[in-house]
């Protein structure tokens, strides 16, 4: 088992930055695949970028690619999120989620995912 708990939500004025992190209970973090998703009111939840265990497989989701970055940290055992350029429809429930398997592949769908955190909120106003 592993937890994952996500920190760094807030409001921001649109054109602003926050960044989230995701912090892993598990040591073996560094075997992870990792993932950001959101999810706005009404909304179903959609991903935003995605992170191989060693850093070398990005992925983003068109509509956060150039203002978004992913990176990891696994002496941490922390996944990051920065967003720059926040746009209000970048308000929702950002998620992160694990997956353990050390691959070159990305993945971007909910189900390739076993671990989740409970989520943070972003508001961007406009």
């Amino acid at each position: 088992q592993v937890q994952l708990e996500e920190s760094g939500g807030g409001l921001v004025q649109a054109g602003g930055s926050l960044r989230l992190s995701c912090a892993a209970s598990r040591r073996t973090f560094s075997t992870a695949a990792m993932g950001w998703f959101r999810q706005a009111p009404g909304k179903e939840r959609e991903f935003v970028a995605s992170i191989n265990w060693n850093g070398w497989t990005i992925f983003y989701a068109d509509s956060v690619k150039g203002r978004f970055t992913i990176a990891r940290d696994n002496a941490k055992n922390t996944v990051y999120l920065q967003m720059s350029s926040l746009k209000p429809e970048d308000t929702a429930v950002y998620y992160c989620a694990a997956r353990f398997e050390r691959s070159t592949l990305y993945y971007a769908s909910s189900q390739d995912y076993s671990y989740w955190g409970h989520g943070t909120q972003v508001t961007v106003s406009s």
